[in-house]
C-alpha cells in the first residue's frame, strides 16, 4: 500500500527529475537559442533555471533557518553547474522528508518581509518549492515551443516510465 509519505516523495522526486530532464534537453541548444526570451517568462532559459535552482537551494535551507533572506541573483550559471547542483538537492530533499516522517521537522518562517510569519511552515515550504519549480520549468518549455524546438515531456506519466 502507498503511504502519504510515498506520495510526497514521488512529488519531490518528480520535481528533481523534471528539472534535470529539462536541463539535459537544453544541452543540445546553441547560444542564440539559449539566450532567447519570450514575453511572460522570467528571462532566458539559463537565467530562468539558475533562478529555479537558486530558489530550490533557499527552500531547502529555510527548513532550518526561519528568517533566511532572499538572495536575488543576476548571474547565469552554466547548464552543467545547474545539473550538478540539482543532483545535490535530491538527497537533501530526501533528508527533509525523512525528518518529516520522523516527526522531527519543525520549520517556521519569521521576520521575513516577503513571506507570512508561519509556525509549522513545512507544508507551505514544500508547496512553494513544487509550485515554483513547475512555474519556471513551464516557462522554459514555453520558450522552447515558441522557438519551434522540441519540448521535453515532463509529465508525471513520463516520470513514472523513466524512473520506475
Amino acid at each position: 500500500m502507498t503511504s502519504g509519505a510515498d506520495v510526497l516523495r514521488a512529488v519531490i522526486d518528480h520535481h528533481v527529475w523534471a528539472t534535470l530532464t529539462l536541463l539535459e534537453a537544453l544541452e543540445a541548444l546553441d547560444e542564440e537559442q539559449l539566450s532567447a526570451t519570450i514575453g511572460g517568462t522570467y528571462g532566458s532559459m539559463p537565467q530562468t533555471l539558475t533562478h529555479l535552482v537558486d530558489a530550490d537551494s533557499r527552500y531547502l535551507r529555510r527548513f532550518d533557518d526561519p528568517s533566511l533572506p532572499s538572495e536575488p541573483s543576476h548571474r547565469i550559471d552554466p547548464l552543467p553547474e545547474l545539473e550538478r547542483r540539482m543532483r545535490e538537492h535530491a538527497p537533501l530533499w530526501s533528508a527533509i522528508l525523512d525528518r518529516l516522517d520522523a516527526g522531527t521537522l519543525d520549520s517556521s518562517i519569521v521576520n521575513h518581509a516577503e513571506y507570512p510569519d508561519t509556525k509549522h511552515a513545512e507544508g507551505m515550504l514544500l508547496v512553494q518549492a513544487i509550485q515554483h519549480g513547475e512555474e519556471h520549468r513551464q516557462q522554459v518549455c514555453s520558450t522552447l515551443g515558441a522557438l519551434g524546438l522540441d519540448v521535453p515531456d515532463l509529465s508525471g506519466w513520463e516520470f513514472w516510465l523513466a524512473t520506475r
